[in-house]
């Protein structure tokens, strides 16, 4: 069981088909991806940011922990860590195509929990930025090991309730904002596909910007295990794309009417 497999999960044990699945939003004017670490986007969403970018699309990120776990070594310089995590970020976001913010929360790694203050801290964001489509981290993924992506997901659908009420969180003096759509990679249950096709080369050289994550995350410890990482994200791709004949695509869970 890969229950805590980054990003887009193999879905070969489920059923095949995708009838009744909602697939390729129109592009909006402006996307939020509320990630838990540097580096979470890019593997649950980095293809759908890269396409819709490619359209015309502001994206913007918000990373709710420092990243400061992120490292096998344990002799490490936490706060060099720290710095190159956030350098790495931005560079991903600029390889997707991004032109909007990219706004770290700085929560420390692992100990990420959704308080009102968190949550407060990520409605403040939605109500400046107005995205039209939030993305996150699907926080009902069973049996999920990794605390800081459950709260980060639960941070994401509680901060859209509160931004989109005017009465939560006053003290921001900023108008509310309801989102049209969330979308939640990981999902145990996905009814929404992306068509990426065109993006698959945009979310490697996103993913690739996380040099720090290579041999933790990736398992990318020489040329030949980071060729490895490449095939096994193209594959994985291509099977979720095949469900609906085309040839790549991320899927989430999309939940509407917010």
């Amino acid at each position: 069981m890969a229950a805590n497999e980054p990003g887009q999960p193999s879905l070969t044990d489920r059923a095949s088909g995708v009838q009744g699945w909602s697939r390729d939003l129109p592009v909006p004017a402006s996307a939020l991806a509320i990630g838990a670490h540097p580096d979470d986007v890019e593997f649950g969403a980095g293809g759908t940011l890269a396409k819709w970018a490619a359209a015309g699309c502001t994206i913007h990120h918000l990373v709710c922990t420092d990243g400061s776990k992120g490292t096998w070594n344990p002799d490490a310089d936490i706060d060099a860590l720290i710095a190159t995590r956030q350098l790495e970020q931005r560079a991903a976001a600029r390889a997707l195509g991004g032109t909007g913010e990219v706004v770290f929360l700085g929560h420390t790694d692992g100990e990420l929990e959704s308080t009102l203050a968190v949550r407060s801290e990520v409605a403040r964001w939605i109500r400046k930025v107005q995205p039209e489509v939030v993305l996150s981290h699907d926080p009902w993924k069973r049996y999920r090991l990794h605390p800081d992506h459950r709260h980060a997901g639960l941070l994401a659908c509680e901060g859209i309730v509160a931004a989109r009420d005017p009465h939560f969180f006053r003290d921001h003096g900023l108008a509310p904002h309801r989102p049209s759509a969330l979308l939640l990679w990981e999902a145990d249950e996905p009814d929404h596909l992306e068509d990426v096709t065109t993006s698959v080369g945009a979310k490697l050289r996103a993913l690739e910007a996380h040099a720090s994550q290579f041999e933790s995350t990736m398992k990318a410890r020489d040329d030949a295990q980071l060729e490895a990482f490449r095939t096994r994200l193209r594959s994985r791709l291509a099977e979720h794309g095949a469900r609906a004949g085309v040839g790549a695509a991320e899927i989430f869970k999309r939940i509407s009417d917010l």
